[in-house]
């Protein structure tokens, strides 16, 4: 599949990683492309339901474009939303709705993961899909 070149990036990265300790630091250096979101804001209804940790996503768009502020109490969950804000902020609605989590599995980021980290990827991959189809109703 051809994905967009940030994605592409990602996937390259990840691909050029042998050992599974050190995909697991850069995973956690991915936690700084989040735009955070604060404690203030966290609520039931952008709680990531099924994830391990507490997470927390938050989905809006404007001038036509997804934006994707998240936060969470794990570094490595952090990461994984750092991933997911790469794949959608900045992207047209249309763009993130054909978007699959293939590209995680492309590079190979949940075979590093426990199965539940794993799950709890898929889980928000979804909730940003789900929130970007609610706010283009």
């Amino acid at each position: 599949m051809t994905w967009p070149k940030p994605i592409q990036d990602i996937i390259d990265e990840f691909q050029e990683i042998d050992e599974q300790f050190e995909r697991l630091e850069i995973l956690m250096d991915f936690a700084k492309e989040v735009d955070e979101l604060p404690v203030e804001d966290w609520n039931e209804q952008n709680l990531v339901k099924g994830c391990q940790s507490i997470a927390h996503i938050e989905v809006n768009i404007r001038d036509d474009l997804v934006w994707m502020r998240a936060a969470a109490d794990a570094k490595m969950v952090q990461g994984l939303q750092g991933i997911l804000s790469i794949a959608v902020n900045g992207s047209p609605p249309k763009q993130v709705m054909e978007l699959t989590p293939q590209f995680a599995e492309e590079a190979g980021i949940l075979n590093s993961l426990t199965p539940s980290r794993s799950n709890g990827f898929r889980t928000m991959f979804d909730m940003v899909q789900n929130s970007v189809k609610e706010a283009i109703k």
